[in-house]
């Protein structure tokens, strides 16, 4: 007759694989709601108010796909994109990755904002006695991070190809990046077309434009190659189908307020290839801003 104790140590191993099997065999939907993730949007605003934007949204797309996302964020854009380089996240809303190294990262668009395109701006004070980008030679500059695509590399890139001088100081976003201009601290900044305009309307503040680029679309949701396609399915699926649904339209619309959009702003699939203008950027951009 076998000791008891011998019967449990010999049943254990086989108690494992039933449990193993028996979870593989779970229908994809019930185990896409143990799924967790990090959803990293780069820092467009302060802190506050990017969670105050995301937080509502990410709790609807959780639900609704029974994909829990969890909201993930460095102090400046340039700390988040930290994580998104190093897959220490699994979903993001960022630019910053168009670039012919980190596109060999695994990245892939599945959506974005049904906003128009934005253009990099150089901006100063409307009372500024600054009226013509030439005059900024030898001036400190905000930009909101050496990350920014938009609102920092392709600004500096038409400086640089101009032979302006300037003093780079970072605010680590882009009201960072104002602040410092309307507290007297900077003679310009540098930015996005969306944010300034958001910014001046949310906060009663006029600028004068000195230049403005070329259109850039506004940026991508994007899932790591880490993310299930089962889970990136779900995930997209709750985005797109906010503007459908009663609830997911209140949530757009109370969470595009508090940062200056307007109501009929949503998520759309996208494969990717709006952003051509991005990687037609890289090809002849100075060196050290690639």
């Amino acid at each position: 007759m076998l000791n008891p104790t011998v019967l449990r140590h010999c049943w254990r191993p086989f108690l494992a694989i039933v449990l193993l099997l028996t979870s593989a065999c779970l229908p994809i939907s019930l185990r896409a709601e143990n799924a967790a993730y990090q959803f990293s949007p780069v820092n467009q605003y302060d802190i506050n108010l990017t969670a105050a934007y995301w937080n509502p949204i990410i709790n609807y797309v959780s639900e609704k796909s029974g994909v829990k996302l969890s909201l993930k964020m460095g102090r400046t854009s340039a700390d988040t994109t930290s994580f998104v380089l190093a897959k220490e996240v699994d979903f993001a809303f960022t630019n910053h990755l168009f670039s012919p190294d980190r596109e060999k990262l695994g990245w892939k668009v599945f959506g974005r904002r049904n906003v128009p395109p934005v253009s990099g701006q150089i901006i100063v004070p409307e009372e500024s006695t600054i009226t013509d980008i030439t005059q900024l030679k030898g001036k400190d500059i905000a930009f909101p991070g050496p990350e920014a695509l938009v609102a920092y590399k392709v600004p500096m890139a038409h400086l640089i190809n101009k032979g302006i001088d300037v003093n780079v100081i970072f605010g680590g976003n882009q009201n960072g990046a104002i602040a410092q201009m309307l507290a007297g601290k900077v003679q310009a900044t540098g930015g996005n077309s969306q944010l300034i305009s958001a910014y001046s309307a949310r906060e009663k503040k006029k600028f004068r434009i000195l230049w403005t680029s070329e259109p850039y679309y506004d940026l991508a949701l994007m899932a790591s190659d880490k993310v299930r396609l089962a889970d990136l399915k779900a995930v997209s699926t709750a985005f797109f189908n906010m503007k459908n649904d009663p609830q997911g339209k209140v949530v757009l619309q109370q969470a595009s307020a508090k940062i200056g959009l307007t109501g009929d702003i949503y998520f759309i699939q996208s494969d990717g290839s709006e952003y051509a203008s991005y990687r037609k950027f890289y090809q002849s951009a100075p060196v050290n801003l690639r």
